[in-house]
């Protein structure tokens, strides 16, 4: 995460309401941080897709990696920049298991009973990932290990930590967050904390 950057150059990369996170990298859950045994960790990828997959870490690690230094914009109106994540691509996932057409949002649920809605064209964006480092290490589990989603261009509660399942659906359904009143869309340029009424 960098701290090279000018106050002009900060005030450019952050969206209306957000402001530079003091702290390193605030860490933000339900309380529940589940410590699940690297043997017994599997990823289910399924619902309407061509190729639906249960993977264990070991599967997680020999798919392609990349990195992916990216801002990520929390709803609560911290940001952290240049956060350096290293995973798996949701494109790469995308071609494993193969959507079908009707496939138009995933629903993810974590090993902590959180759940978050997303439309399948955000998986599409850039630095999109199945997170399993951050700054060159493994990811903790303070910040969602062993592997989270990222979705740089949503606020951070669409970035779920401790995934287990990724259910591709044609119909949206409000996850935990969004149950409680917050936006679908989640878009941090425009704001999109809260539902209109």
């Amino acid at each position: 995460m960098s701290s090279s950057l000018t106050d002009e150059e900060i005030a450019r990369r952050l969206p209306p309401g957000q402001h530079a996170a003091k702290e390193k990298f605030p860490v933000l859950d339900l309380g529940i941080r589940p410590e699940i045994p690297e043997e017994d960790w599997r990823l289910r990828i399924g619902g309407l897709v061509e190729n639906a997959v249960s993977l264990s870490l070991k599967e997680i690690r020999e798919l392609p990696h990349e990195d992916a230094t990216t801002d990520f914009h929390c709803v609560t109106t911290w940001s952290v920049l240049d956060a350096a994540w290293g995973g798996v691509p949701f494109s790469a996932i995308l071609d494993l298991v193969k959507p079908h057409a009707e496939a138009h949002f995933v629903f993810l649920t974590s090993y902590d009973g959180y759940t978050t809605n997303v439309p399948v064209e955000a998986l599409h964006g850039t630095g999109v990932l199945l997170a399993d480092r951050l700054e060159g290490q493994p990811l903790p589990v303070r910040h969602g290990g062993p592997v989270r989603v990222v979705i740089p261009q949503l606020y951070g509660w669409k970035s779920a930590k401790f995934i287990k399942t990724i259910e591709f659906r044609a119909e949206d359904e409000p996850g935990y967050w969004e149950k409680r009143g917050y936006s679908d869309t989640a878009d941090p340029w425009k704001e999109e904390r809260f539902r209109e009424a």
